[in-house]
């Protein structure tokens, strides 16, 4: 089989999170599970109404374009771009051609063509319902009508199906970062089409093959396994024949793509400039403003927290992907440095924060998916959590002692320091009541020690668990090993 490259560019829309529609005061409630109720006469299409540019949406998109380093548009306009579907009301939509929010721009060394702004259209619902009224038909539910849109394009730079994914990724967080969309996929929030064709070098020239169109892609499975599909399908069709353009779609049932129209020739939307809404400059609205207002983005973070904590892989991305945890991490570790040594430059600060991470995403994350808590009805503050970490990193309390300590603290929201008091709780140094335990443990364990007289040094450790049992987990384990090594000598 001849080897092909791939040629792919994204279009992803995004739905944004203002409180109202993108041309009229409609509620823009994502949440709404009653049908046609955020609809008003502007955002249904009556005739004689006019709409009002939602200038919240506008700064929206001016953040993302910043974020991600294009180049705001000094001049803007919208426009109507025209055709007929059950679910646009208008009989057009209003959105942006020529003169975009933002031109360019760049993220995961992927150039991007544009970034527009422009309104949803509504939901159609299909129904197979037993209501004879009902059966085989079509519904239409305009909650949606009208919702600020973003639409994204980048060029046709994309190689493969990973890099597609790790870019639609890496939006969605940047998105999340600004506040400016949820981007649930799931929810209908950030959907994806991918634009894709195979091409080849023959006899000294590039032959680019056919551009087919993947639709409405609701999940990063689907973005993934859609491409990969297509990649084969393009590549066995050429084999043969040529590959004709066409819009298809994804069945996530049978994972591949499936034709859904033929598309010979570019549909003909008869652009024009929206006569209700002038053209505007985007210089009013404040735009050194706007890029003061942007977040620390993920790239940043990233480089922030391997240089601070040598964080990486799977535990750098479990912070970087969950804002919320990522704030709450760093509180506890700017809480943990008033419990540490006055001169920071004699202690290494990154053994305290790992252990902090630790018993924060794996121990008190657990319990909060086991009883529904969010960070907000936490009880525990990041201070309480720091402490808890020190008192473990000093030596006060040891891991089994410190899981009951953290356990009485989700329940109660007490200082650890309280607990650790009250619970009895403390590491046991006193050597002498080291010394009878250890005692008592190599009386009752006289095949162990006959073990470890023939060289069985992992009968050691054994003989440790069972005086940490007797200690209730109080004891410290090295200490205990030093004992017993001098009795068994």
């Amino acid at each position: 089989m001849p080897s092909y490259t791939p040629t792919i560019g994204l279009e992803i829309h995004v739905e944004l999170k203002t409180k109202t529609k993108m041309f009229c005061d409609s509620p823009n409630n994502p949440e709404e599970q009653h049908p046609n109720r955020n609809v008003c006469p502007v955002c249904l299409g009556h005739p004689g109404t006019l709409p009002t540019i939602n200038i919240e949406a506008v700064k929206s998109v001016i953040r993302v374009g910043l974020a991600l380093n294009g180049e705001i548009n000094p001049k803007t306009k919208f426009d109507r771009k025209n055709y007929f579907y059950p679910d646009l009301p208008k009989g057009y939509q209003i959105s942006q051609y020529d003169q975009p929010l933002v031109l360019g721009g760049s993220l995961n060394g992927i150039t991007l063509t544009r970034i527009h702004l422009e309104e949803d259209t509504g939901r159609l619902v299909h129904s197979n319902s037993s209501n004879p009224d009902h059966r085989l038909s079509s519904l239409v539910d305009f909650n949606r009508a009208g919702v600020p849109l973003m639409e994204l394009v980048t060029e046709p730079e994309i190689k493969s199906a990973e890099e597609a994914v790790n870019f639609g990724k890496e939006l969605q967080l940047i998105l999340r970062y600004l506040g400016v969309s949820d981007a649930d996929m799931e929810k209908g929030q950030m959907r994806v089409e991918v634009n894709i064709s195979l091409g080849k070098w023959s006899k000294g020239m590039w032959k680019q093959g056919t551009k087919v169109e993947i639709k409405n892609l609701n999940s990063f499975g689907a973005v993934s396994g859609s491409i990969e599909h297509e990649i084969k399908r393009q590549a066995e069709v050429m084999k043969t024949g040529k590959v004709h353009q066409e819009t298809r779609g994804w069945d996530d049932v049978k994972y591949v793509t499936v034709g859904q129209r033929s598309k010979e020739e570019a549909h003909d939307y008869r652009y024009f400039p929206e006569p209700d809404l002038p053209p505007f400059e985007t210089t009013v609205l404040g735009l050194d403003e706007l890029k003061m207002s942007l977040p620390e983005l993920p790239a940043a973070k990233r480089d922030r927290f391997k240089r601070e904590y040598k964080f990486e892989g799977a535990k750098l991305e479990s912070l970087i992907v969950d804002q919320r945890l990522a704030e709450f991490f760093e509180e506890a570790v700017s809480e943990l440095k008033t419990f540490l040594p006055a001169e920071p430059t004699t202690y290494n600060l990154q053994p305290s924060a790992a252990l902090l991470y630790n018993y924060l995403t794996s121990d008190l994350v657990g319990m909060m998916k086991e009883s529904e808590i969010s960070f907000e009805n936490l009880k525990i503050k990041p201070e309480q959590l720091a402490h808890l970490a020190f008192l473990i990193d000093s030596g006060k309390i040891m891991s089994r002692g410190a899981k009951d300590i953290l356990k009485k603290m989700f329940e109660s929201g007490e200082d650890p320091e309280d607990i650790l008091e009250d619970e009895g709780l403390h590491v046991v140094s006193d050597v002498s009541e080291l010394e009878s335990v250890v005692k008592v443990v190599i009386a009752e364990n006289p095949s162990a020690v006959a073990d470890y007289k023939k060289g069985k040094t992992a009968s050691v450790q054994f003989m440790v668990g069972k005086a940490m049992s007797k200690l209730k987990g109080k004891g410290n384990p090295e200490t205990l090993k030093t004992i017993f090594l001098r009795h068994l000598t």
